[in-house]
């Protein structure tokens, strides 16, 4: 519920931004790019050995399904952070995601994450010949419990 009041508060230096000749940045909250920063760093070394276009398996309950959600769930906040920012305030994140590289890494981490085939396995209701379910067709029950 905080991520999208906290732009608000940029939104009163953005004329400060804008005076300058070379091209601007400004840093999501500092909080969560330093939490994001020491995932990054933890979960590449977890996919080092995996080359992008294969996909890695991790376990569910394992400390390194807690350190993927946890990434996840970091990127989810930045995201909801986005969303609130006038059109203004994204270029400047987006320059600074940009400079740090962060979108590059988070894509880099789903293409090794993603699995081949999403199969949704899920409670379905089987129809024979009927089209398979993946992750990408169904709503998920994200909530924690």
């Amino acid at each position: 519920r905080l991520m999208p009041e906290l732009p608000k508060f940029d939104d009163e230096d953005l004329k400060s931004y804008g005076d300058e000749e070379e091209e601007s940045a400004l840093s999501p909250p500092a909080a969560i790019m330093s939490v994001l920063a020491n995932q990054e760093l933890l979960l590449e070394s977890i996919l080092e050995c995996i080359p992008v276009g294969e996909f890695a398996v991790i376990q569910p309950l394992t400390d390194e399904f807690c350190l993927v959600l946890g990434y996840l769930l970091t990127w989810k906040l930045t995201l909801a952070f986005f969303k609130a920012a006038s059109s203004q305030l994204r270029v400047l994140y987006s320059q600074y995601l940009r400079r740090t590289k962060s979108l590059n890494k988070l894509l880099y981490h789903l293409f090794r994450l993603m699995p081949e085939n999403p199969v949704f396995s899920g409670p379905t209701s089987e129809v024979p010949n009927k089209d398979t379910k993946t992750f990408f067709t169904e709503d998920l029950n994200l909530n924690v419990k």
